[in-house]
């Protein structure tokens, strides 16, 4: 039996979760690539059930099913199916197919849970502002700032529409993960921005195009347009800072830098996790970095008592 038969039989045989599922991910804001991937997991893991229907499967077979996934392919690639599993089911509750989700008890990896997300220090963020170039300068300067000033997703930059901003406010009503709109408070220097690119915007094409980002042509900024614009930023400030070459940097990067330096400057982490729209503390525990400065000061306030156990001799 070829493989686009037995696509063709599994989505006949689930055609309502996988159309659920469908509708879930859209609506909830996953990025197309994030979509893809995820209904990608998702067929794999009904086609193991042989027919068995979702909500009838327990936490054993889920983890059966990892475990094939962690074997042949590591910890990385079974915890991405967990998280696309745990938001199929997420879905079907939605739609009142499921009544459960046996995916949540079934812990995530240890090595990717104790893996620290790569991140700039405050002094390479700021540097790296001087690197933002392009004919619209300040669109793509307020959308650098939105990811590491405010730690937006840049599929959250990208959905962004002009109502969203709340001028009298300060704010932004951004449209996170999980259907959730999370209101920002926007630093004033970057609100000044927002609001000088809402006056240069080019009239779009569509009258009912709310896009607050637009192309050149008046259209919604794609996100893979985004990350071009912060790729070649990085690109530039790369080549005049050689200390920070080995850096993977991205658009989300700029989102792990600005977690850790809420942190770091003794931000509340419950403040942290509400303001990156994270629904579990622990999530947010990835950003609590412990750096050597840090290590050094800790080292420094111990005092060993010299008079008692006499000098070194």
């Amino acid at each position: 039996m070829s493989k686009m038969r037995d696509r063709y039989e599994l989505e006949h045989l689930y055609s309502e979760p996988i159309r659920a599922f469908r509708i879930y991910l859209k609506q909830s804001g996953y990025t197309p690539s994030t979509q893809k991937e995820y209904m990608r997991e998702s067929l794999l893991y009904l086609e193991s059930l042989n027919g068995i229907s979702p909500q009838d499967v327990g936490k054993l077979h889920i983890m059966e099913f990892l475990s094939d996934k962690q074997g042949s392919a590591g910890d990385k690639t079974r915890n991405r199916s967990l998280s696309a599993i745990r938001t199929f089911y997420m879905a079907l509750m939605d739609f009142e197919i499921a009544s459960k989700n046996p995916a949540a008890e079934v812990k995530k990896s240890k090595t990717e849970k104790n893996k620290k997300p790569t991140y700039l220090e405050e002094e390479d963020l700021s540097k790296s502002l001087q690197f933002i170039e392009g004919r619209y300068k300040n669109r793509n300067i307020a959308m650098f700032l939105l990811m590491a000033y405010c730690g937006l997703r840049v599929g959250e930059v990208h959905r962004l529409n002009l109502k969203d901003l709340k001028k009298n406010r300060g704010t932004i009503e951004v449209f996170g993960k999980g259907r959730k709109w999370n209101e920002i408070p926007v630093p004033e220097v970057l609100l000044d921005y927002l609001l000088e690119v809402e006056k240069e915007r080019i009239t779009p094409y569509r009258v009912q195009e709310d896009a607050f980002f637009v192309s050149q042509k008046g259209r919604r900024l794609s996100i893979r347009q985004i990350q071009k614009i912060v790729n070649q930023t990085f690109e530039l400030f790369k080549k005049n800072n050689p200390n920070i070459n080995d850096m993977k940097l991205s658009c989300h990067k700029l989102r792990h830098s600005f977690a850790t330096m809420l942190l770091k400057n003794d931000v509340d982490i419950r403040v942290v996790k509400e303001l990156m729209g994270h629904s579990s503390i622990e999530t947010t525990m990835m950003y609590t970095h412990i750096n050597d400065e840090q290590k050094k000061k800790a080292m420094a306030t111990v005092n060993v008592p010299v008079n008692v156990i006499g000098e070194l001799k």
